[in-house]
């Protein structure tokens, strides 16, 4: 039986990547928007890097490492946007979707040694606070806030139409929030000479990318074992393929990720024998059904409540 690849994926995951003319702006639009936002941020992370130095300030740097892997995330999401797009050949016939998940697995992996070294380097610098300049870092941060709310702007208009694009949107939503942390302590800093609230900032921000990066690493994680993506339900997804006209049970069904903005099923359908001829009508029922539950690739395999299911966890 062949995978779902005969209906409509206008109700799909990544609504921009069907290949109907209309969503044509919408493409170029969406990859405008990437770009200004990697543009954008590599320009703010070099300002970052060169004010921390010069002003001695440790949540500079950090906020400039966090904002070097929104970059990548940024980077990630585009080439999540574009392979997606690449068709499929004899050596690798889902296309080079899966690359996606890699690459966010490294991206986590990369964060997490950098979230190590900032908290150490704010440790050592809360023993033995250094003068840093807080006119300077409130500056530099406010810059940043700019920067992040301009980008977290040029994805709103598409959050809800793709995963890859929600997650940019809320990274940059959340990196407004940490530059405005500096911001603070860059004025209280100025006006009080607590040198030591720098570290103090520092370790926030750390802890902050730490949250946000573990559910990167144990998504991507899961996604790369074949593990069912988080926000499926198999119950739901059973109860769902339970209602179409003339299947009695459902077998064998495993659910997981050909990206991370496309999921694949195959299932065994129990069926009455009466009701091979209309196998065809059930499965493109199904198939619509899947795909309001964001699942866009999907195989059946009819199966006769006489026989008996020869694969072991039926």
């Amino acid at each position: 039986m062949s995978a779902g690849h005969d209906h409509s994926h206008s109700h799909d995951h990544s609504h921009g990547f069907g290949h109907h003319h209309d969503h044509t702006p919408k493409l170029d639009h969406l990859n405008t928007a990437f770009i200004i936002g990697i543009i954008l941020n590599s320009a703010f992370v070099v300002i970052e890097v060169i004010a921390g130095f010069m002003t001695h300030s440790l949540s500079l740097l950090t906020d400039a490492g966090h904002n070097l892997s929104d970059v990548a995330g940024l980077a990630l999401a585009l080439l999540a946007y574009k392979l997606t797009k690449v068709s499929s050949n004899n050596n690798y016939t889902y296309g080079y979707k899966r690359s996606t998940i890699m690459v966010s697995f490294f991206n986590a992996v990369i964060l997490f040694a950098s979230v190590g070294l900032i908290a150490y380097e704010a440790v050592i610098r809360f023993i033995h606070p250094e003068k840093v300049s807080g006119g300077t870092m409130a500056w530099v941060a406010l810059i940043g806030i700019a920067i992040n709310a301009i980008t977290a702007w040029l994805f709103v208009k598409d959050k809800d139409t793709d995963l890859n694009v929600k997650g940019a949107y809320l990274h940059m939503a959340m990196d407004a929030v940490v530059s405005l942390g500096v911001v603070i302590s860059g004025l209280i800093i100025y006006f009080t000479n607590w040198y030591w609230i720098d570290s103090v900032v520092s370790l926030i921000i750390a802890i902050v990318i730490l949250r946000g990066t573990w559910s990167l690493l144990t998504d991507s994680l899961r996604l790369e074992m074949d593990g069912v993506p988080k926000e499926m339900n198999l119950e739901k997804i059973k109860k769902e393929l339970l209602k179409a006209k003339g299947v009695i049970d459902v077998h064998h069904m495993h659910v997981w990720a050909l990206s991370t903005t496309e999921n694949a099923l195959t299932a065994h359908l129990v069926i009455e024998p009466a009701n091979l001829p209309l196998f065809d009508n059930i499965k493109h029922d199904l198939r619509h059904r899947l795909q309001h539950l964001d699942i866009n690739h999907s195989t059946f395999e009819p199966e006769f409540a006489d026989e008996k299911c020869e694969q072991q966890d039926c």
